[in-house]
């Protein structure tokens, strides 16, 4: 039984690895996952590169070091929300290329770069025959959900990449997920929030779920999804339940998409996913050690699984309510069988979303919670139930999305270590509207964007004159109108300028633009600004789908009727002055002209702002708040964070409460709404020194800088609550001689944890009895013990964790006949900050 984490190693700092990879160890999984990104690797045709966060020989030997397997998804399509979906640009320019079907020239390319890939696996001995970490590895990418849409051609070139695959003799299996007629030879693999009843397309095949989607992704301008830890478990414990094999979480981590790497249309900056590892790299509590303690009960019925080679004994236990029962031999599930020396795990699961139910086995009656599954390594003692959680809740010093910046939202200033800004000194620099030199030219007709920028920018001008009549003038006065400007598709964002000032713009994804403009009489000067906010990265026919402006592009409202500009003379600009430059690095800081930031400096479209900054104290991840900008990017020392925007994310459409329960999908439990997709962006530690931070920014449409705010990012806050009655640790099961897992029971256990380094510094709430409210929200109930305040400060204040049997034992009886809990909340500090705040209790 295998657990595999997602893990991408560009979406992390080389110097992230170690501690993420530890991680998810720690969580309990055994093999890492991740695809490899081509359009990383080979920037230019025949040029490859493979150093510092695409240092994939470095990745690998981490894993191994770790003494995990590793899952190689070579593609080498990824989708991935990544730009492009992986396909290096330069690929849609190779005369008569179609991806992703029989074509030659992209299978010829296809078949290269792979070739690179496993060779240079090879030649490190990475493949586990050598020694190495990889047991298995992917061709292809969800190929059969657009297979279909280039009809024979399309399951050519499936059986055509199956072939090419395994004539490269790597000695380990090759997967294609979704793809349900994949050849004997490659495994079929499941991709989907839940894959319980998925069954490969040969009995001599295993079952594997390539995608467990843990969490989604967010797009610009959407609230942010969130799948509960409850109904991640259940989703796993049933796939393991029905037969399942390999499991891997999509994302385990999901990090950051930096420089321009974001897929689209409109991927965030952010990749957190809500993973069970933050993008930050910190645990997300409950859903890291809720999972922990789901693959711990897993294993411990791992002897079981596997001495069945057939299928599990099935027991129909109510109308939505079953049970598999895995044994070494035939089990009579209607009787006790603890003396019968047999090995048996057994899962006992509910399916209905709304009621508790008892049901009945092993001459038991079990309670399980709606939308649940017990797990029963010994077929008697329930190990754990994938609604009960037993694991804290923390709570960081930077929530994503807050605080928010908009008209309705005013900026929450955080009370930080040397006031709440990052700075008051400010330098700006204008960027040019439209031409501005190196490598300008003239063309006729409005060319596709990416034809002309190859994606080396996000951006690209169209300039022309417009010559008005004084006629006009006087016909739009006299009508008390303006003209406009109309293209008739724009993709992701569109800036009109007459004469150097923004006119307006447009967001969509090919949608119309109609821009009423402010013209004068005599030459104007028009410029179009087309923007890329990450290159499609889903879909058939990707090398079609480019960028910019499709149809015609008018001038509507004049006198005499409507002026054409389609095929007229447009001088086109790539990029812009200040990024050509490089004026974000710091030795190019000469190559600008600074000055010192002016108070309306903050509304003008397409500034460079600058500042210098020191970095936090400690080692903490650190998060810079940008929600008081309009829409850029943004620099640190050179390096790029990625875009930013403050777009704010409709106020309907995020639930006040969210149960786990019933089917998941990305639009059920979402929060963020009326607030900024992104407000906070991670810079990572290695990126800075302890002082004298170079922070460059592009801001499109204007922003007040001396709003940024820098915080570290940590946790904050730990929370929990364990009943007397909830089940004993499961570090007190253990498996006899004979594999068979047995339990010493003891009372169930309290667990709180602060982050790496940091400290338990305050017990804020404590109480055994009947407490009552969930974490940041708790309060003493009828029933109290006195001393828990004093028992919880001993046992954790000080420490980096702690635990607490959750029984009489240790703080008496304070109302006898009552089922008890322990409900404690505690404060997380840095080592700097730690108080002594044991005399003031």
């Amino acid at each position: 039984m295998l657990v595999s984490a997602g893990l991408h190693y560009p979406r992390a700092t080389p110097e992230m690895w170690p501690s993420l990879i530890a991680k998810c160890k720690e969580g309990g999984a055994d093999v890492i996952e991740t695809y490899i990104f081509w359009n990383g690797h080979e920037p230019a045709k025949g040029q490859y590169y493979f150093e510092g966060r695409f240092d994939i020989v470095k990745f690998a030997k981490l894993v191994a070091a770790e003494g995990l397997f590793l899952f190689l998804r070579i593609g080498p399509y990824a989708c991935a929300e990544w730009n492009f979906g992986g396909f290096p640009v330069w690929l849609r320019d190779i005369p008569g290329i179609e991806f992703r079907t029989d074509n030659e020239p992209y299978k010829a390319e296809m078949q290269s770069f792979v070739t690179k890939i496993v060779n240079i696996m090879k030649e490190e001995k990475l493949y586990s025959w050598q020694g190495g970490p990889i047991i298995l590895q992917q061709i292809e990418n969800e190929y059969g959900n657009i297979q279909d849409r280039y009809g024979q051609a399309g399951k050519r070139y499936m059986l055509w990449a199956a072939q090419m695959a395994l004539a490269l003799d790597t000695g380990v299996p090759w997967v294609m997920c979704r793809q349900t007629d994949a050849p004997e030879q490659i495994l079929d693999t499941c991709n989907a929030f839940y894959c319980d009843g998925f069954k490969p397309n040969s009995y001599n095949k295993p079952t594997i779920w390539t995608e467990d989607w843990d969490g989604w992704y967010a797009d610009w301008g959407e609230p942010l999804p969130h799948r509960p830890a409850q109904d991640s478990a259940f989703a796993v414990a049933r796939f393991y339940q029905r037969g399942g094999s390999l499991q891997n979480y999509y994302m385990y981590f999901g990090g950051t998409n930096f420089e321009r790497t974001a897929g689209g249309p409109r991927q965030i900056t952010s990749y957190d996913y809500d993973a069970p590892i933050d993008e930050y790299g910190i645990l997300r509590q409950p859903k890291w050690g809720h999972l922990k303690d789901l693959h711990a009960a897993i294993k411990l019925c791992e002897p079981a699984l596997i001495a069945v080679d057939g299928s599990p004994q099935y027991v129909k236990l109510g109308p939505m309510q079953e049970a598999h029962v895995y044994s070494s031999g035939k089990i009579h599930t209607n009787g006790s069988i603890s003396e019968n020396g047999q090995i048996c795990s057994a899962f006992l699961a509910n399916i209905d979303e709304h009621k508790y139910v008892s049901v009945w086995i092993f001459g038991k009656s079990y309670s399980l919670p709606p939308w649940s599954v017990s797990i029963l390594p010994d077929c008697e003692n329930v190990a754990f139930n994938t609604a009960r959680v037993g694991t804290q809740t923390s709570v960081f010093t930077v929530e994503s999305g807050s605080p928010s910046y908009s008209s309705r939202h005013k900026p929450r200033t955080l009370s930080l270590i040397g006031g709440p800004y990052l700075s008051s000194t400010w330098w700006t620099s204008k960027e040019p509207i439209g031409k501005w030199g190196e490598g300008s030219f003239a063309a006729q007709g409005i060319l596709e964007h990416l034809n002309v920028t190859k994606d080396i920018s996000d951006y690209l001008s169209y300039t022309m004159s417009v010559n008005i009549s004084d006629e006009d003038v006087t016909y739009w006065n006299s009508k008390g109108v303006l003209p406009s400007l109309t293209i008739d598709q724009i993709r992701d964002v569109a800036r009109v300028f007459v004469n150097g000032k923004l006119a307006g713009s447009k967001v969509g994804h090919w949608v119309s633009l109609n821009q009423p403009v402010q013209l004068v009489q005599g030459p104007n000067e028009l410029t179009l600004f087309s923007e890329i906010v990450g290159l499609q990265n889903y879909g058939a026919f990707l090398e079609k789908d480019g960028a910019g402006f499709r149809g015609q592009v008018k001038l509507t409202g004049l006198s005499n009727g409507d002026i054409d500009f389609t095929n007229s003379l447009w001088t086109y600009q790539i990029g812009l002055k200040g990024e050509f430059s490089r004026i974000y690095s710091p030795e190019n800081q000469g190559y600008a002209k600074w000055s010192s930031m002016q108070n309306d400096d903050t509304q003008t479209p397409f500034t460079w702002f600058k500042t210098m900054f020191d970095a936090p104290e400690g080692n903490d991840p650190v998060a810079i708040g940008l929600g008081s900008m309009g829409k850029g990017q943004a620099w640190v020392n050179g390096h790029l964070i990625g875009r930013y925007w403050s777009i704010v994310a409709p106020e309907s459409g995020c639930p006040s409460s969210c149960n786990y329960a019933g089917t998941y999908g990305d639009s059920k439990c979402r929060s963020n709404c009326g607030m900024a997709t992104q407000s906070w962006y991670h810079i990572p530690r290695e990126w800075l020194q302890e002082s004298g931070n170079l922070l460059v920014l592009l801001e499109e449409t204007g922003g007040d800088p001396s709003q940024i705010s820098l915080q570290v990012h940590y946790t904050k806050t730990i929370c929990s609550k364990i009943s007397e009655t909830y089940y004993p640790p499961l570090s007190s099961w253990s498996r006899a001689s004979n594999s068979r897992a047995t339990l010493n029971t003891v009372a169930p256990e309290l667990h709180l944890q602060c982050d790496e380094g940091h400290v338990i510094s305050k017990i804020i709430f404590a109480s055994y009895g009947t407490p009552s409210g969930g974490c940041q929200n708790f309060s003493v109930g009828n029933c109290h013990a006195s001393t828990t305040l004093d028992l919880v400060t001993e046992a954790c204040v000080g420490n980096n964790k702690c635990s607490i049997s959750v029984t009489n034992d240790v703080f008496g009886d304070p109302c006898r006949k009552v089922v008890k809990d322990l409900a404690v909340e505690a404060e997380c500090s840095p080592p700097l900050a730690t108080e002594e705040p044991r005399d003031d209790m």
